[in-house]
């Protein structure tokens, strides 16, 4: 089994800019995409960021120039740094874990997942 645990959420103002971290724990030998999902109240869970182990990164479409995702594979952390934040992304956002590099848009088939941070901007 694999343990993610985030820190670095919070209250913002637009403009403002956050880093989320994310630390994998337990059974993380294989592990090879990690990376960030968000979900709005009323609203589907939704990729932001996908990063493999060997540093491929893959982004939301129009979270690319905001967003930058990197990993650290020696110490099983991830980051998302997010600037020029807007309201709209304000959300809940889940660290995620799997043994396979593939960009899920389904959540449903995300084996590993962190228990959440909030993330609030405000305008």
């Amino acid at each position: 089994q694999v343990q993610l645990v985030e820190s670095g959420g919070g209250s913002v103002q637009a403009g403002g800019s956050l880093q989320l971290s994310c630390a994998a724990s337990g059974s993380t030998f294989g592990i090879n995409a990690m990376g960030w999902y968000r979900q709005a109240p009323g609203k589907q869970r939704e990729l932001v960021a996908t990063i493999s182990s060997g540093g491929l990164a893959n982004y939301a479409d129009s979270l690319e120039d905001r967003f930058t995702i990197s990993r650290n594979n020696a110490k099983n952390t991830v980051w998302l740094q997010m600037n020029s934040l807007k309201p709209e992304d304000t959300a809940v956002y889940y660290c995620f874990a799997d043994r396979i590099y593939k960009v899920r848009t389904n959540p449903s088939q995300v084996p590993y997942w962190g228990q959440g941070t909030q993330v609030t901007v405000s305008s």
